[in-house]
């Protein structure tokens, strides 16, 4: 860790200062409320003063005049090499874009809709239209030509930034049931660039003047959530909910943004549909780390942009951690190094779990034998393990659904520092978070800055804080209905807060399974642990209303062309490995390892392994892998009913 943390006692009303007099971070503990012996309620004070004044906007150019030499961004050029983006540079190209967006007739509070992988083009239009006063709508590029309408209609975009050709060419023909957009422009047809040609006559005091107009209170974007239970909803969040996430954030992950001893780093992969990788993107700009956006999450690709990029942190979610231990188990095991593998493995989750202990106050940390069995292995697998991110990661922030304390113990032995949080979209990002320097593995931590969290009598989590939203965008109520009652958002997912503060997530509310026998049942931590094996990409349990609680299982392609090479199968289709004998014993020593972790009535009793995975491409995931029960329940219906037939 690049600065010592200290302790210091909760306060309340004004933010407390996250520096001592040294400038080193303060960790402050959460005060916590009880209920009947159970605690019901923790919060932590802001860290960063409320901003009261100004906007996104101002960011690029308070930048360009504090430091303009500095680099701010590194761009990703064809040929897979990174050219640095100076803060001035990028400030010149935010104006010129604002600029070119006001010649194109675009006016204040206008909704413009950006529909694109991550890449640098889609940091600069966020803060471009924002300056021209614009409220930016992020679409997916995966998502159909359906879902693509009925966002643009919702939001009442006036405008469409898409990044291929075929993008728009599909959106074409429902223009005509699409009566507000009038602009439809092209990142790969350079129409971004033209846009900054076009705004060549617009004086700058124009932007300067629409800036001047905002303020924290001013919408900034609209995010349609993902629709896992029905029509996505627009979340209306303004600059200043951004600002309390992104100041506090700064604050507390202070070994991410603020390090000493290194220049800080973050290469983007996830989303910026997405409201974390906004957040991340918004973070960066406003801390002064070098940002670089990578546009595919496929390792081909992925890999080669860490190499070249160098990250010194990462924004992930459990998925990407969990296929890369799984990529470099298959590696070891392809080269008949297994034992020493599984060994490392077995270290570095002590050597986590001990540095866990030392830093909770319950253990003294690692021993001398478990740090020279560590030193043994870290050149054999930590290493390259940490070659395969760039070589440079120290931390990852890491999001989304649990990471499972097992995977978070042997990255934190590996040497990578994960900061495991939980939050939505209507959050904008991160509610809770993995404090520095006092972890506890297994679950997504304390209160971010500013925070409060309640548990309800039912077990619902309840929300609130500044970075809260305003509400949901509603055009037939004339725009943002509220979202909260009393201040606090209910978020529909299900959790424990422990003495200490530290929040445990059990599920959601809206997926609990009700057996015939009468017992409640979260299926979340069984599906989390079973996704980690290399064999499973996707798991679901069933069981409301049902004796007995099943499974639908689904093939990851890699493990499985892994697991035939090794015991010498030959390659058949997926479909026809789904009865095989051998594949079952392994996926049933699977589940029965999964099942210690519950009670019987919670347990897997029989499994089903489906001949095709869920992906968001069949619809069964949303974009942010989040699994679509209610499509899986009616595509896999004769699967579910073969559970529950009698042998």
């Amino acid at each position: 860790m690049s600065t010592p943390y200290q302790n210091a006692p909760v306060s309340s009303g004004a933010p407390v200062s996250a520096t001592d007099y040294d400038g080193r971070p303060v960790l402050v503990e959460p005060e916590v409320r009880r209920l009947d012996g159970a605690v019901r309620e923790a919060s932590v004070p802001p860290f960063a003063p409320p901003v009261t004044h100004g906007s996104l906007a101002d960011l690029p150019f308070e930048n360009a005049e504090a430091a303009p030499g500095a680099v701010a961004l590194s761009r990703r050029l064809p040929d897979g090499s990174w050219a640095d983006v100076t803060a001035a540079r990028f400030a010149e190209q935010v104006l010129a874009v604002a600029k070119g967006l006001i010649a194109e007739g675009l006016q204040p509070g206008d909704r413009i809709a950006v529909m694109a992988r991550t890449r640098y083009e889609w940091t600069l239009l966020d803060f471009a239209a924002w300056a021209a006063g614009l409220v930016t709508v992020p679409v997916y590029p995966t998502s159909s030509v359906f879902q693509t309408r009925w966002i643009l209609h919702d939001s009442g975009a006036v405008a469409l930034v898409t990044e291929t050709a075929a993008q728009a060419a599909a959106i074409g023909p429902e223009l005509q049931h699409l009566p507000d957009l009038a602009h439809l422009w092209v990142m790969d047809k350079d129409h971004v660039e033209r846009l900054a040609e076009a705004g060549a006559q617009v004086p700058d005091g124009e932007v300067a003047v629409r800036r001047g107009m905002l303020g924290p209170d001013t919408l900034a974007t609209l995010i349609y959530t993902s629709g896992t239970t029905g029509r996505p909803k627009g979340c209306a969040l303004s600059h200043g909910n951004f600002f309390a996430e992104v100041d506090n954030a700064v604050e507390l992950l202070h070994p991410v943004f603020k390090a000493r001893d290194e220049e800080p780093s973050v290469l983007l992969f996830l989303p910026m549909s997405h409201v974390f990788g906004r957040m991340v993107a918004i973070a960066c700009v406003r801390a002064r780390v070098r940002l670089g956006h990578a546009p595919s999450l496929a390792a081909d690709d992925l890999l080669p942009d860490l190499a070249a990029f160098r990250p010194t942190a990462l924004l992930t979610i459990p998925y990407m951690l969990e296929k890369i231990f799984n990529s470099a188990r298959a590696k070891a095991e392809a080269g008949g190094r297994t034992a020493v593998f599984d060994r490392a493995v077995a270290v570095a989750r002590r050597y986590g779990e001990a540095l866990e202990a030392r830093q909770t106050g319950t253990g003294s940390g690692p021993n001398r034998a478990l740090k020279t069995q560590r030193s043994l292995y870290d050149p054999l697998v930590y290493r390259r393990l940490r070659a395969a991110m760039g070589g440079r990661v120290r931390y990852a922030i890491c999001g989304g659904s649990p990471l499972g304390r097992r995977l978070a113990a042997f990255y934190a032995g590996a040497g990578i520092e994960i900061f495991e949080g939980y939050g939505l979209t209507e959050t904008t990002g991160a509610s809770t978070v993995t404090p520095p320097l006092k972890p506890r593995l297994g679950t997504v931590g304390w209160p971010m800055p500013g925070t409060r969290v309640r548990i309800a009598a039912d077990g619902e989590i309840l929300l609130a804080g500044d970075h809260v939203l305003r509400g949901y965008w509603d055009p037939q109520a004339g725009g943002v209905v509220p979202a909260t009652r009393d201040g606090w958002l209910a978020t529909g997912d299900l959790g424990e807060l422990d003495d200490e503060g530290y929040l445990t997530i059990t599920g959601r509310k809206k997926e609990l399974l009700i057996t015939a026998g009468g017992k409640s049942v979260a299926p979340a931590p069984l599906e989390n642990w079973l996704r980690q094996h290399p064999l499973i990409s996707q798991v679901m349990l069933v069981g409301d209303g049902r004796p007995y609680v099943g499974a639908l299982i689904t093939l990851d392609p890699d493990g499985i062309t892994h697991w035939r090479q090794m015991i010498g199968k030959h390659p058949v289709p997926p479909e026809l490995l789904t009865g095989d004998p051998e594949l079952t014993a392994v996926l049933q020593r699977a589940v029965d390892e999964a099942n210690k972790l519950v009670s019987r009535p919670e347990s897997i009793r029989r499994f089903a392994v489906l001949p095709v995975d869920f992906t968001e491409w069949s619809g069964h995931l949303t974009p942010s892998m989040k699994l679509r029960r209610a499509q899986v329940m009616r595509d896999f219906a004769k699967d579910v009913e073969s559970l529950y037939e009698r042998r």
